[in-house]
C-alpha cells in the first residue's frame, strides 16, 4: 500500500480501530467513549458544518475514522458505548490548557468538566495542537483514560496507528530499561561545519517511555507512542532551533534555561520575539525533556510521529508535568506561555543539522546512544 506522496506502508498492516482501542485500554466491556476535536469556531460542529472546510483535514479524520469506526463496528465489537463527539475552540499552542466550553452536532453548549470528564471511562482527542498534558491532569482528577492522537493524518493512520502497541511496548521497554539511571547526556549538533554540544543533567533518574498501552488508569496515551524519555535537572551548552519559517538560531542554555540566542541565518525578529517571551516569562524556555525515538516509522510530516522514530532525539521546552516534572500552568507568568514545545532533530525535519554524536554518562562509563542519526548503543540494546 502507498499513499500520494508515494509513502510505502506495505509493511504495515491496515488501520483497525478496533484492534488499536483494544490493545491500547485492553477494555473490559462497559465503557463510555467520547471524542474530542478543536476548531478554530467549535460552533461549526453543529450540523457536522466543520466537514465542509478544507482546512479540517485532522478533524475529517476524526470524524471519518474514529467516530465512524466507532459506530460501524469497534463499539459493539468492545462491548462499549457513547461515541459522542464534543467540538472545542482551539488552544492555539501545544498543550495548553483546555477551555471548558464545548459544543455538540446538535448545536447544545456543554460544559467539560461537568458532562464530559465525570461521565465517559474513555476519552479520545483528536486535535491539532497537542493536549496531552492538560487531559493527564484533568484524567487524574476525573479517573477518565484517555488518548491523545492530535496531527493525524493518512500516514499515521496506515503506520503509526496500524502498528501492535504490544510490540512497541516491548521494544521501548528494553531501551528504557537499557538507559535508565544515565547521569547526563551531551549531544553534538553540527552547523556550517561548527560543533556545538548541550549537555543536560539527569542525576541518575528512572528513564521512562511512551508506549502506547494505558491499562491502568486513570491514564493518557499519546498516539503514536514509542519514546524513551528524561525530564533534566538542568542543562547548559548551546544548540542550534529552527523556527516554523526556517530561522535559525543558536540558543544558549543555563541553569536549566534558555537564556539567549544568536542569528544564524532568517528572520531577526522572528528569533527577538522568541527570546522577549522567554525574558519575560523565564519558565517557558525551560528545558523539560529529552526524548528519544524507539520505532521504524515512515516520516509523516507530524512531529507526533516522526519524534518516535529511532534515530531522531528531542528536547522540549516549558510545561512538563505530565511527564513527571513539576513545571506547571501556574509557574508561568503568563498561562498562555504554559506550552510543552518539543524540538525534534532529524535527517528530514533539520537537514542542515547534523547530530554528531549523543553520549550518554552513567557510573563513569560512557555509551554512545547515536551518531549521525544512526543509533549506536540504543541499537545494541534492541538485540
Amino acid at each position: 500500500m502507498s499513499i500520494a506522496n508515494g509513502t510505502d506502508l506495505s509493511r504495515f498492516p491496515s488501520f483497525d480501530l478496533t484492534r488499536l482501542l483494544k490493545t491500547v485500554f485492553a477494555p473490559k466491556g462497559g465503557e463510555k467513549v467520547a471524542v474530542m476535536i478543536d476548531l478554530d469556531d467549535p460552533r461549526t460542529v453543529a450540523d457536522l458544518a466543520f466537514l465542509d472546510e478544507e482546512k479540517n483535514t485532522i478533524q475529517r479524520h476524526a470524524f471519518n475514522d474514529i467516530i465512524g469506526g466507532l459506530k460501524t463496528k469497534t463499539l459493539a465489537d468492545l462491548d462499549m458505548t457513547g461515541g459522542d463527539l464534543f467540538a472545542y475552540k482551539i488552544t492555539g499552542g501545544s498543550n495548553l490548557d483546555l477551555p471548558d466550553e464545548a459544543y455538540t452536532p446538535s448545536g447544545e453548549v456543554v460544559s467539560f468538566e461537568r458532562d464530559v470528564y465525570p461521565n465517559y471511562d474513555l476519552i479520545l482527542v483528536v486535535s491539532t495542537y497537542s493536549a496531552t498534558a492538560p487531559l493527564t491532569a484533568l484524567a487524574k482528577t476525573y479517573g477518565f483514560r484517555g488518548a491523545t492522537m492530535h496531527g493525524m493524518n493518512d500516514i499515521i493512520l496506515a503506520s503509526g496507528l496500524a502498528v501492535d502497541y504490544q510490540e512497541i511496548s516491548k521494544q521501548a521497554e528494553k531501551l528504557r530499561a537499557g538507559m535508565a539511571g544515565a547521569n547526563a547526556v551531551e549531544i553534538d549538533f553540527v552547523v556550517a561545519e561548527n560543533k556545538h554540544t548541550l549537555r543536560l543533567e539527569l542525576t541518575g533518574q528512572e528513564a521512562q517511555k511512551s508506549h502506547g498501552l494505558c491499562h491502568g488508569g486513570p491514564d493518557v496515551a499519546n498516539l503514536p507512542a514509542g519514546e524513551v524519555y528524561f525530564v533534566p535537572t538542568s542543562a547548559g551548552g548551546t544548540f542550534p532551533l529552527r523556527l516554523e519559517s526556517g530561522t535559525l538560531s543558536l540558543m544558549k542554555v543555563a541553569d536549566g534555561r534558555i537564556v539567549d540566542g544568536e542569528l544564524l541565518t532568517g528572520d531577526a525578529e522572528e528569533l527577538n520575539r522568541l527570546l522577549e517571551k522567554f525574558r519575560v516569562d523565564p519558565a517557558s524556555g525551560e528545558i523539560g525533556e529529552l526524548g528519544f525515538g524507539t520505532q521504524d516509522l515512515p516520516v509523516s510530516g507530524r512531529d507526533i510521529q516522526d519524534e518516535k522514530i529511532l534515530g531522531t532525539v528531542h528536547v522540549a521546552t516549558g510545561r512538563s508535568d505530565h511527564l513527571g516534572g513539576d513545571l506547571t500552568p501556574d509557574k508561568f507568568h503568563d498561562r498562555g506561555n504554559a506550552t510543552h514545545e518539543d524540538i525534534l532533530f532529524s535527517p528530514e525535519k533539520t537537514p542542515e543539522i547534523d547530530i554528531s554524536e549523543v553520549r550518554m554518562e552513567r557510573d563513569g562509563d560512557v555509551k554512545i546512544l547515536m551518531a549521525h542519526y544512526k543509533p549506536q548503543y540504543m541499537q545494541e540494546l534492541l538485540c
